[in-house]
């Protein structure tokens, strides 16, 4: 169905390759994982796919590439659409009506699609994805999985018969991203649909894949089944770190592989509690009995907590449970109906200016929002400006977050992690006494997250701060933080230890929390350090 042959990438203004003689195929039906580090070219590679590079983008391509039959330099991207479906990482970016269902209906109802057929369609698409209690609903209404899912129904509904998904379960929680895995491989395997997601959470997918593209750190393109590719990627899920830490022989990709494979025979006992932080420090957030939400409707409903100095505190919960809301809240973004939220004794919607940055560093899901400058060193330079900073201060950060980052990038030609590094490095250089972080590891690979927990832990070990991240990263909140508040249909539902809280769910615990159970080891490290003694 794809075919890639001797294929080379060079963008506009930009004096290296994205690819170099490349050679691979991928059959009918087939389910293709493509993999590599943040900033590798796996988004360049699915937009090669459907025509997009460089038909949209510019730049010089050699070599060909074919779909279906058809070569990508021969028609538009539109002259496709009938045979690929697309869903970009940005789903917001892509959507073009306002409400639900008129957005899944949009391509049928561009190419005069019978009435009757399209309803048909559309219904069959709401139930596959979740979708029908939403379908009335407002695009921007919705939480950013709930974006994800509408965008997937919509690339599903026209019936391709290739479907290309990049990062599509960054922003679900772990229920919901099973769910989309679980249709997607449905339709592998009932329709002969072939699908290629390009995904950081190998953990999720790995062991739905048939075969996986790894885009090494060279630039080199390798293919092979998902047990080939682990046994010497760069990258790669806790279950295949911990299979090369213990040297085991066969290669597990699931819990269950990794249970028969040896951890059943591996008695760890019990690990040591964590040393809980909580109330040690000063407060630096207080919420006392608020109801948060906006003028149209009320999300979060009389929640009370209190976030200490020194603190990492991971919020959680299924998608559109009020994690956003709840952080734009403590950020004075969002409406306080009742009760109170105070930060450093302060109203944060009474805040602004030098003050508000130097008391609240706050990342959005969508943190292109906070870039306006011309390039990466432009925005450094700016930021190390308006925070009064010694030149390249918030560069050297950006780049000891991700080395490979180049200063003459415009932003917008970054990747979705790499744009998430950038913003990040900016407000972590304003020391902010709390640090907001909504989806943090959205595009990061595995490498780019321990130096993400390397720095947040230093922060909080210097400063006089506490960090607060809403995330469905299990496996990073199993690495990072300390406490973890549990937030169901707009109420606090559970904040406590965060090995107590992981391991009591079984949809949220880590995979290292799986294998090992009813034991509560949370990470591949803790595993080692205790066989070790």
């Amino acid at each position: 169905m794809i075919s890639f042959r001797k294929v080379s990438l060079i963008y506009p203004n930009s004096s290296s390759t994205v690819f170099d003689d490349v050679t691979f195929e991928v059959g009918e039906g087939e389910f293709v994982l493509l993999i590599g580090a943040t900033g590798m070219g796996k988004s360049s590679a699915l937009k090669l796919m459907n025509g997009l590079v460089p038909h949209h983008t510019g730049g010089i391509l050699g070599g060909d590439i074919q779909v279906g039959g058809i070569s990508t330099r021969t028609v538009r991207p539109g002259e496709l659409a009938h045979l690929i479906g697309i869903v970009g990482q940005n789903p917001i970016h892509g959507f073009v009506t306002d409400i639900v269902e008129e957005e899944i209906a949009f391509a049928m109802e561009s190419l005069a699609i019978d009435e009757s057929a399209m309803r048909k369609r559309v219904e069959e698409v709401l139930d596959l994805l979740a979708l029908t209690p939403l379908r009335r609903r407002t695009i921007t209404s919705l939480s950013g999985g709930e974006q994800q899912r509408v965008a997937i129904a919509a690339a599903l509904v026209m019936n391709p018969r290739i479907l290309l998904l990049d990062e599509p379960t960054s922003a679900l929680d772990p229920v919901a991203a099973e769910e989309v895995l679980s249709i997607l491989q449905r339709i592998v395997h009932d329709l002969g649909v072939t699908v290629v997601i390009a995904e950081h959470r190998l953990e999720r997918v790995i062991h739905y894949a048939e075969r996986v593209i790894y885009i090494a750190s060279d630039g080199s393109v390798r293919v092979g089944s998902p047990e080939e590719v682990m046994r010497s990627a760069e990258i790669a899920p806790p279950i295949v770190e911990l299979a090369r830490a213990l040297g085991w022989e066969e290669m597990p990709l699931s819990v269950r592989d990794a249970r028969r494979v040896g951890a059943k025979n591996i008695n760890l006992g019990e690990p040591s509690p964590l040393k809980a932080l909580h109330g040690e420090g000063e407060a630096v957030v207080e919420i006392k009995r608020a109801s948060l939400g906006y003028p149209s409707r009320q999300v979060i409903k009389e929640l009370t907590c209190t976030i200490s100095s020194g603190e990492i505190v991971a919020l959680m919960g299924r998608n559109g449970s009020g994690k956003s809301t709840l952080l734009k809240s403590i950020a004075g973004l969002a409406e306080v109906f009742s009760g109170e939220i105070k930060v450093a004794d302060r109203d944060p919607k009474s805040l602004s200016g030098h003050e508000l940055i130097e008391l609240i560093g706050y990342v959005p899901q969508e943190p292109a929002d906070l870039l306006y400058g011309e390039s990466v060193a432009e925005e450094c330079a700016l930021a190390d400006h308006d925070n009064k900073l010694k030149p390249g201060a918030t560069l050297d950060l950006a780049q000891r977050l991700l080395p490979e980052i180049n200063p003459a990038t415009h932003p917008r030609d970054l990747s979705e992690g790499q744009r998430l590094i950038l913003v990040l490095a900016i407000v972590l250089t304003t020391s902010p006494r709390l640090l907001i972080l909504d989806e943090p590891t959205r595009g990061l690979d595995y490498q780019s997250k321990e130096r993400l927990i390397s720095i947040l832990r230093e922060r909080v070990a210097t400063d006089s701060s506490a960090v607060l991240l809403a995330t469905h990263d299990v496996e990073l909140v199993a690495e990072l933080a300390e406490r973890v508040l549990f937030i169901a249909d707009g109420e606090l539902v559970s904040d406590g230890e965060v090995r107590e809280v992981l391991t009591a769910s079984l949809p949220f615990a880590p995979q290292v929390s799986k294998i090992f159970a009813p034991s509560k080891w949370l990470t591949v490290s803790e595993v080692i350090d205790a066989l070790q003694k």
